[in-house]
């Protein structure tokens, strides 16, 4: 059997570093009110002139190098994405011809999931290993959602930041993606969208994004815990096996309700939410680099990955790293 496994991971956070204090002499906010409710401090805003292929050809880069591998060695490019640099081409082809690899003819496609953009992206990518329709596949989330919030709206501009990580996903005979599961339920569209639309050279609708807080904690509590479970009971592991909870990083309390559901430790949890907020599609693989660089992360441990985003969406995946 062969096995999707983690070569090399990568992120990128933008230099503009934006705390809880510089939001609140711009809008009626404070640090003890976003920091209570999410625990966010920080977040990261792209300079004017950086698209989101920007943030994932460097997250790409460094994920690469950490894998020991060159760009023309991948055979497939996956990009997770809300906020692509434009309706089309793809930001994936965009990221294949700023790696230079554009020649190779590796096929490279975006998937659209919001803040579950990377559990899709990444089962995508284990099921065309699984099936040896590729054998070296480089998986990225990266947004920069700054250019869709409503900087005037203090319950949802504070919540947000831009980003990218970014993982090789290769072959293996060794054990690497266990199991996944991913789902959907469109009856809560409402709950969480950015609705704004091109027509005919205008824009239809609000281009920000907006969001029905209570209601999205609730379901995401509700249903993060659920598709964890179901994982493990379908691949026939327990909670305890788990050493390490890579969760999106949306927010702390979130993330709290989760681990309490799965009786697990927030000792065995991965928490970078308060570096750089909710960043979608690319929350997961940056808290997973972070984990895997300061030492969190070790070969051979069980790790458990869970995002949902707007759709909503949502899934989990269970791997050996």
């Amino acid at each position: 059997m062969q096995y999707a496994k983690i070569l090399g991971t990568g992120s990128y956070l933008p230099a503009n570093r934006v705390s809880n204090d510089d939001l609140a002499k711009k809008i009626d906010t404070s640090d003890e009110w976003i920091t209570s409710r999410t625990g966010i401090k920080f977040r990261h805003i792209a300079d004017e002139n950086e698209q989101t292929s920007d943030l994932a050809v460097i997250a790409a880069r460094n994920a690469l190098e950490n894998a020991g591998m060159a760009a023309d060695e991948i055979d497939l490019i996956i990009v997770a994405t809300s906020t692509p640099d434009m309706i089309f081409p793809s930001t994936a082809t965009i990221v294949q011809q700023k790696l230079g690899i554009g020649a190779t003819g590796c096929p490279a496609f975006d998937v659209q999931a919001v803040c579950a953009g990377f559990m899709y992206a990444i089962t995508t990518a284990n099921a065309y290993i699984k099936s040896g329709m590729a054998k070296n596949v480089l998986v990225i989330g990266a947004e920069t959602f700054s250019r869709i919030l409503n900087w005037e709206d203090r319950t949802t501009c504070v919540l947000f930041g831009d980003g990218a990580g970014a993982v090789v996903l290769g072959a293996s005979d060794e054990p690497g993606i266990i199991h996944s599961k991913l789902q959907a339920d469109g009856d809560y569209i409402d709950l969480l969208k950015t609705p704004g639309q091109v027509v005919n050279g205008q824009v239809c609708g609000t281009p920000f994004l907006t969001m029905d807080g209570p209601g999205v904690f609730k379901f995401a509590v509700k249903m993060l815990a659920k598709v964890a479970e179901d994982v493990l009971k379908e691949s026939g592991y327990t909670s305890a096996q788990i050493d390490w909870i890579v969760p999106h990083q949306a927010n702390k309390r979130i993330i709290e309700s989760t681990a309490k559901h799965l009786h697990l430790s927030m000792d065995k949890v991965i928490l970078t939410v308060e570096n750089h907020g909710n960043t979608s599609a690319a929350s997961i693989p940056l808290a997973l680099d972070s984990g895997i660089r300061n030492g969190q992360i070790q070969r051979g441990q069980h790790l458990l990955l869970e995002g949902i985003g707007g759709g909503f969406a949502w899934g989990a995946v269970l791997l050996k790293y």
